[in-house]
């Protein structure tokens, strides 16, 4: 590793356990479900036909699986430099390309139109490797959970994140 600079240095180790938690304006609406599934390309009358959902076990619509999961809505903040308006960390790390490294996915309870979503974010590990030109990258590992407004767990995400400096000998 000589010539690089680590990126994994003390500062960023005291934030492995650090949490952040949001909880959403509103609740995730039928609209939303509606037109997520439609971008999926999934026309499960359980997302959208409130008489045909009725009929399920549910007892109503429901949204599909990854909404609560990759839905921006709990956020509620301005979007970043490059437009993105979900969860950042805002590591202290030079200019970096952020890569999405993974999603590991549990569900529990399906998420209804009148669910106002909380999600709670941990950052469990971080872990340094070279790329095949010299560089390095960070690889950050997070845990979320999201919970209704009445506690119940709804789903949990284990999300990696790759940060790639744009000067990739780190210097």
């Amino acid at each position: 590793m000589s010539g690089r600079k680590s990126l994994l240095t003390d500062e960023l180790r005291r934030w492995i356990g650090r949490e952040v938690r949001y909880t959403a304006p509103e609740e995730i609406g039928r609209a939303s479900i509606r037109y997520f599934a439609l971008a999926l390309g999934d026309h499960n009358p359980l997302y959208r036909d409130e008489a045909s959902a009725n009929q399920t076990r549910h007892g109503g619509i429901i949204a599909p699986p990854t909404l609560v999961c990759e839905t921006n809505q709990p956020y509620d903040r301005p979007p970043d430099a490059d437009g993105y308006i979900g969860h950042t960390w805002d590591l202290p790390l030079p200019e970096c390309r952020l890569i999405r490294g993974g999603n590991e996915y549990e569900f529990f309870q399906p998420v209804r139109p009148t669910d106002r979503i909380t999600a709670t974010w941990r950052i469990s590990d971080m872990y340094e490797r070279a790329t095949s030109r010299g560089g390095l990258m960070l690889f950050v590992i997070s845990e979320v959970t999201y919970h209704n407004q009445a506690g119940e767990l709804l789903a949990t995400n284990r999300e990696t994140v790759i940060y790639q400096p744009k000067d990739p000998l780190g210097s």
